[in-house]
């Protein structure tokens, strides 16, 4: 298949989880890849982050496929740097078509428990990045006149999530930043949209604070997080990244000419579900 043949595509957060898989997804689709993530730690982001090793192997995957691709450390809290991979990636390969704007931390705490640190690393990563990197792409699609971009949200930007106000917050702002660009964007022939994933596993999930938020209890193990998951879903299990890509690539491309201003969601059914109170009185 070739639906993005002759198409490159920008993508944040692209090291590894969900990123990697929207790289590898699109790269498959026939699209050279410029591939972006901050590539160091957040001091209040409770798991590891990617390192520049995990880039490298992004790139990797993608030239087995026998696609170009630029792949740079840049935090999207930064307008600098973002604007310098978006220069890289027009000199190298003169347009982009697709942005795919991926990248996000999470963490817990009780809203009246977070540092004004923990806030704001969340907000400046999850919301105000992905509004630096609708700024840096902007000139190039608008010159262009033809684009799409797709907003990784969470079913947390239209449902609320106790003991992640900050993260709820900032994804709830990006839907409608996206709705915002979407109107914007569209006299000059771009679409802008958004992605709901539902319980994705990817390292932002696969830590001790997830499992125990997850079962309930502390001391939660992994395989009592995946039984305990099962109930976020409609469907079996927790979501993998490439079943998220599937979107990704659908909105990218010329099958989604028409859709735009849309939050499409991607998670097993939860939002059909009538639910559970995970914090009981």
């Amino acid at each position: 298949m070739s639906r993005l043949a002759g198409k490159v595509a920008l993508v944040t957060g692209a090291a590894r989880g969900q990123g990697r898989a929207h790289a590898i997804a699109m790269a498959r689709e026939g699209a050279d890849i410029v591939a972006l993530d901050m590539c160091e730690q957040v001091s209040t982001v409770p798991y590891g982050l990617a390192d520049r090793t995990d880039l490298d192997q992004t790139a990797a995957e993608v030239e087995k496929l026998g696609r170009r691709i630029v792949a740079r450390p840049a935090d999207a809290r930064r307008q600098s740097e973002v604007d310098a991979v978006v220069a890289d990636a027009l000199a190298e390969f003169g347009r982009i078509d697709v942005v795919v704007v991926n990248h996000g931390i999470w963490s817990r705490g009780a809203l009246w428990e977070l540092s004004d640190q923990t806030w704001q690393d969340m907000v400046d990563t999850n919301l105000t990045g992905v509004w630096r990197t609708l700024k840096a792409i902007a000139p190039a699609l608008l010159r262009q006149k033809s684009g799409s971009v797709v907003i990784v949200s969470s079913v947390n930007g239209i449902e609320g999530q106790p003991g992640s106000a900050h993260y709820t917050a900032a994804k709830h702002g990006a839907i409608g930043l996206m709705k915002a660009a979407a109107q914007e964007f569209a006299p000059h022939g771009v679409r802008v949209n958004a992605i709901l994933p539902g319980f994705v596993d990817t390292a932002m999930t696969n830590w001790p604070g997830c499992y125990e938020m997850t079962v309930g209890r502390p001391g939660a193990t992994r395989a009592e997080h995946e039984q305990a998951a099962r109930h976020w879903h409609a469907d079996a299990g927790l979501i993998t990244p490439p079943e998220i890509s599937g979107a990704v690539v659908f909105l990218a491309s010329e099958e989604a000419a028409r859709i735009t201003g849309a939050t499409l969601a991607v998670d097993g059914g939860h939002l059909v579900l009538p639910g559970f109170n995970p914090v009981p009185a």
